[in-house]
């Protein structure tokens, strides 16, 4: 897929597959969700969750998910078990794990980057916040 969408500083020059400084991109972005690139087998997505916010508990049969933490700790729940995660570390979620994302700082947002192997959202999805992300997700 070529890179087609230009937006602000989001902007990408047309190329084959997608390039970016994605940490920078992450640190930047105050959307709960900002889907970068879509490819035919994985996606690239920015998210931003406010103190206290979480993604919430979800399962995704046929997905692989990656995340990357760029700024802030968080909780990571998967099949009921707890462990800590902050800037720099890296958590895979395999298919059919029940997992949930918890901000755990009481004074800033969580930002990082997760991968979906396939894609899980449509291409170019943007969610300002994550009512506007479970609205859109009903009507999907």
């Amino acid at each position: 897929m070529v890179a087609r969408r230009a937006m602000q500083q989001w902007e990408v020059t047309a190329m084959v597959g997608y390039k970016s400084s994605v940490n920078k991109l992450a640190l930047e972005n105050d959307n709960f969700r900002r889907v970068l690139y879509t490819a035919k087998g994985g996606q690239l997505v920015l998210m931003s969750l406010r103190t206290g916010e979480d993604i919430g508990m979800e399962v995704h049969a046929d997905v692989d998910q990656f995340f990357w933490i760029v700024q802030g700790t968080a909780r990571a729940v998967l099949n009921s078990e707890e462990t800590l995660v902050a800037v720099g570390d890296v958590l895979v979620v395999p298919r059919g794990t029940n997992h949930n994302i918890i901000n755990a700082s009481s004074n800033q947002a969580l930002r990082l980057y997760t991968v979906y192997a396939p894609p899980n959202h449509p291409d170019g999805t943007i969610h300002k916040t994550k009512v506007e992300a479970l609205a859109a997700e009903e009507h999907h």
